[in-house]
This record gives structure tokens, sequence and C-alpha cells, in this order.
């Protein structure tokens, strides 16, 4: 993807990776001491039996910008009319490939103030979850600029204004064509 990023949308799937590929290297690992906005940003989502994604856990900063809890709600409401349906297709393709994706969305408070925010989506692999096989995403929620803009109300609208959906690795099967002379 080349697309400007957050610095913690980089740390993010940078540690994605190493934690996906045992195989790099591991000598440089950052430190959360040096990027303290970053784990109040983090999330958890899962699909459940139903197929809605359900917050498990979010961090502070997340609850305050929405300006609620939001363990055991649904995330895909906290978007608006069609982009509804089409996060729900990105988180299951993030899901599919077992590759990170990135959505860049304004937020919007009752009284019309809005503010840029990107938000990237990692699948927990087995490798993390010890061998275990679920439906589940980690996620970062990053206001790009300053949160002063909101003036403290919390953002109750989500609009989309790109969606960065994974792209699949060299050798998986796209499309196969078939004819039949019969």
């Amino acid at each position: 993807m080349s697309l400007p990023r957050h610095p913690n949308t980089e740390l993010l799937l940078e540690a994605w990776q190493r934690l996906d590929d045992p195989s790099l290297e591991k000598a440089v690992s950052p430190l959360t001491h040096n990027h303290p906005d970053l784990l109040d940003a983090l999330f958890v989502i899962e699909r459940n039996h139903d197929g809605l994604w359900v917050f498990r856990n979010a961090g502070r900063a997340l609850e305050a910008c929405i300006g609620r809890s939001l363990s055991e709600h649904d995330f895909v409401p906290l978007w608006t009319g069609y982009d509804k349906d089409m996060i729900t297709a990105f988180l299951g393709s993030v899901l599919q490939n077992r590759l990170p994706g990135i959505i860049q969305a304004s937020g919007e408070t009752l009284n019309g103030q809005s503010i840029d925010i990107e938000l990237s989506f990692t699948p927990i692999g087995r490798n993390m979850l010890k061998g275990q096989k679920a439906d589940r995403l980690l996620g970062l929620y990053q206001v790009i600029g300053t949160e002063a803009a909101l003036r403290g109300r919390p953002i109750w609208r989500h609009r989309l204004t790109a969606l960065h959906p994974p792209v699949a690795r060299d050798g998986q099967p796209y499309l196969k064509l078939v004819a039949n002379n019969n």
C-alpha cells in the first residue's frame, strides 16, 4: 500500500508482520514507552455466530472518542448507510486473506465538528492465539490531527473516505475459466 499512514499504523503493521512471519528478524522491536498513545487506541473485534463484529475490548482513547464503553457492542453500527455493507465486506476480506487492511474515514460529532480517522486491522492468527482458530481482528483507531477539534464531544457518526483492503499474496487463485463443449 502506498498511502500516507499515521506512524502508529506503521508500527502496528510492522509488529503484525514480525508476529505473523517468525523468520523475520526480531532485533529491532519498538518499546511501548516510546509510543504511549498506541495502546489506548487498540481494540479487538470478533465475528460472532450471528455474523456481528463485536468489540471484545477497546482502549481508553477509543472509548473516549466514541463517548461510551464499547465492550460487547457491534462495530458496524458506528458507520452510516451503505458504509455498513462496505465495512462488513472489508472486515471479511481482512479475515479471509489473513492480511492487514486500512480504512480512512471522517468522524463527526452531533454539533457537526469532524476529524479525519485512520483505522487499521490485522488478523489475529493462530500463532497469536496459541493454536485456537478465531474470527478476531486487532484494530487501531487513530485520530489524524488533534482531538481538540472535537471540543470534547464524542464522535457519533463515521463516514468512509477510502478503503484499502488487503492485497492478496502472489500465488493465490483468482479466477479459473472452464469451457464445456456439450
